[in-house]
């Protein structure tokens, strides 16, 4: 038999040659977890799509952060879910809101932790939508301004790095202006650059309270579909002051975080996002998959595409698991 001369295989034959030549790893600092902070004491509230996943009291979320810490985890992103909400998103700016709260209490406690706040408004109007609603119209600069203002209240609480979800046109232009010009010029933005309108978000907006009253997203967030227009936003916002960009959600659109890891050299990040983490935890249940397998297999995948660090609820179980 006329046998190969380059078998592939001889350097997959145990787990010591395997990862001699390992392309990408995962390391603890690659991830970020996110969390969600409500009123209260004492709350520690489990979120039923999304098991493991729990809503914090500023208390609590305190107590959690240095267990984030403690495991090596160097980030977590902070989103707020107010008691009381307007049309204005009233709560999102305040200076005593859950997420100031929450941002100067964790940087007291735990200052080595990286604080990163969601700014965005769906999770404090009472319509569920990420700008000011005009009509049933999401307006773009009323918004942005307000946007903008949010960003700053919370770089003024303690935040080290503010992340737009809202995907309105020029806030990141206004919040770098603004920050600027209030004395916040090293505090750097971490632009959700590319946020799809996807079907994956179901189960954060459970947990954060955001749902639409009316309408849905898909007049200011991307349409799946295009992959170009992706890079166009990116640019844009690295053009506005961005510092940092974000793909979101991450598994259906690595094809864009390779794209922009070809285009862009600046750092990525990619949000695997609710529906990602709900659906690997869900096919566990049934018997259907190696849970810790899948959820491991997903991040590599993210880290393969081009991602710098990656935002998943998994981070704690992932880390437990990393050398």
């Amino acid at each position: 038999m006329n046998f190969p001369r380059t078998r592939m295989r001889r350097l997959r034959r145990t787990e010591a040659l395997r990862g001699m030549v390992r392309e990408h790893r995962l390391h603890r600092q690659d991830l970020v977890l996110p969390l969600f902070v409500v009123e209260g004491t004492g709350v520690r509230q489990a979120v039923s799509s999304m098991p493991g996943v729990f809503r914090f009291s500023v208390d609590q979320v305190v107590t959690e952060c240095k267990e984030v810490a403690d495991a090596g985890i160097p980030a977590v992103i902070l989103f707020g879910v107010p008691e009381v909400k307007d049309a204005r998103g009233s709560g999102a700016d305040a200076r005593d809101g859950i997420t100031q709260r929450a941002v100067a209490a964790i940087k007291a406690q735990v200052p080595d932790l990286v604080v990163m706040t969601d700014v965005c408004l769906c999770e404090y109007t009472d319509h569920g939508h990420c700008g000011l609603v005009e009509g049933e119209q999401v307006a773009n600069d009323p918004s942005v301004a307000r946007l903008a203002s949010t960003a700053l209240s919370h770089a003024r609480a303690g935040a080290d790095v503010v992340a737009p979800s809202d995907m309105m046109d020029g806030r990141v232009a206004a919040m770098r202006t603004l920050l600027d010009d209030s004395g916040f010029d090293e505090v750097p933005i971490l632009s959700y650059a590319a946020k799809f309108a996807s079907a994956y978000y179901g189960p954060f907006r459970e947990a954060a309270e955001s749902t639409p009253a009316f309408g849905d997203r898909r007049a200011y967030q991307m349409d799946p579909p295009n992959r170009r227009e992706a890079l166009r936003e990116m640019r844009l916002d690295l053009d506005e002051g961005a510092d940092a960009l974000m793909v979101k959600p991450a598994l259906p659109y690595l094809d864009v975080l390779t794209d922009a890891r070809r285009a862009f050299d600046v750092p990525l990040a990619a949000y695997h996002v609710s529906g990602e983490y709900a659906m690997i935890h869900a096919a566990a249940e049934r018997g259907w998959i190696d849970g810790d397998r899948a959820m491991d297999e997903a991040m590599v995948a993210i880290k393969r595409a081009g991602a710098d660090f990656i935002l998943t609820y998994a981070a704690k179980a992932v880390a437990a698991r990393l050398d």
